[in-house]
Parts: C-alpha cells; structure tokens; sequence
C-alpha cells in the first residue's frame, strides 16, 4: 500500500493552514478577518482547501478554530516531537533504574521501506479514528471524503482499508494494540491529540481512552501535549 504518499499529501494540507496568512483566512461571515486579529474566528474547512484532512476536520458541525489551527502543521513532525516530548518526560520523572529501558522504536521519519509504511498505516488509522471521535462523519461527509481521498491516488488496497476505517467500530484497545513499539504508541496518541478538538468532551473522551489503553503514563500524555502546544509557539 501506499500509505507514506497519501500520508505526506495530509501533511502537506496541514501544513499549508500553518502557513496561511491570517489576513487570507475566512472569519465565517464571509469576509478575510484583519491579519493577527486576536481571538479570531478561522474556518478549518477553508485554511484546508477543502482537502480530505479539512473535510475531516473542518466538517465538524460548529468548529471554528482560531490560534488552534497552527497545531496541524505539527502533523508534518509528528515523529520527532513525540520523540522530544519522550525526552524531555524522562529527563523531568528523574527516576533512577538499573535496569537497562527497553528499545523504544524510531520516529516516523527516521524509519525506511515497510517499517515506515507499517508505522504510517498505524498513523493513518489513529487520524481517521481521531475524526471520528465525536460522531460527525454522515453518509453524506463520508462521500466527499472518499472523494477527496481519491485525489490523494492511494493504490486500490489502501482505498479499500481507508473506506474500512469508516466502517470500523471505534476501539481505542484495537488501535492501541496495532502500536509496533514504544515511540509508535506515542505518535499515536500525539497524532490523535493533533486531530482533536480538546474542549468537545466526546474528543477528550476518546483521546482519554486511547492514552489508557495505550498504556501511557499520565505524565507522558500531559508531555506529549504540552509538546503540542510549545510547537504551536515557534
């Protein structure tokens, strides 16, 4: 399957609402709001293009987004701020053990070949779920998702198991047992924290949910977070 092209076309689609000017962007009343405007109301749907991850996003009944919408372009470094986030928990736990820490596995763009389509597929799943989380996805939005999605020209195996995705039953344990190691389970849960909204209560539910059954530690969900939002500082 083709998973890294599909996944670095979602890439590139977040990181070009990063990178919008805010004086280009829709308030929701029809006209650009004024550039650096505190507090200002952007549609997800337009920074997107109207493009398969703003459709998953930017479809969300209600959603306007403000300063919230810089935090997709951290999809395009997924990998590496988990990574950080990793670190930096271990080096503030301050816990000392003489027991060697078990092989924690490679950020998505250090890995190569399989390793890294198998980590993307794992990354692709936990982003659709994400979606999903608060039950928006009608028969209608799944329609001109898996129109958009087809743009993306994932190979018919993939497309086949991105319309399964939709189908699925959301599990938090199936997502988290797909996890190949310990560096995969964080990217996991710092892509799904990216593709929710924190303050919908059926989203934080779920990101709440897959944390446990990642088997993450508390501290390290409030890290990986907290790396989100420091991204969304630079």
């Amino acid at each position: 399957m083709n998973v890294m092209s599909v996944l670095n076309q979602l890439m590139q689609q977040a990181q070009s609402a990063q990178s919008t000017p805010a004086g280009n962007t829709d308030t929701g009343a029809g006209r650009p709001g004024p550039a650096g405007a505190p507090g200002m109301n952007v549609d997800l749907k337009s920074l997107l293009g109207g493009g398969a991850l703003g459709l998953m996003l930017g479809s969300k009944r209600g959603r306007k987004l403000g300063g919230k919408a810089l935090k997709y372009g951290a999809l395009a470094g997924v990998g590496a701020l988990a990574w950080k986030a990793y670190q930096d928990y271990q080096a503030n736990a301050r816990q000392v053990s003489s027991r060697q820490a078990p092989p924690q596995g490679e950020p998505l763009e250090q890995l190569q070949g399989q390793s890294q389509e198998r980590r993307g597929l794992e990354i692709l799943q936990a982003m659709i779920m994400a979606a999903r989380a608060d039950g928006h996805v009608d028969a209608r939005e799944r329609a001109l998702l898996t129109t958009e999605i087809e743009k993306l020209d994932p190979d018919d195996e993939l497309h086949h198991w991105i319309q399964q995705q939709f189908e699925a039953p959301l599990d938090a344990a199936a997502l988290a047992a797909s996890a190949d190691s310990p560096q995969a389970q964080r990217e996991i849960y710092l892509v799904s924290a990216i593709m929710v909204d924190e303050d919908n209560p059926m989203e934080r539910a779920w990101l709440d949910q897959l944390g446990s059954s990642l088997g993450l530690e508390q501290g390290l969900t409030r890290q990986l977070e907290e790396q989100l939002r420091l991204s969304q500082q630079r």
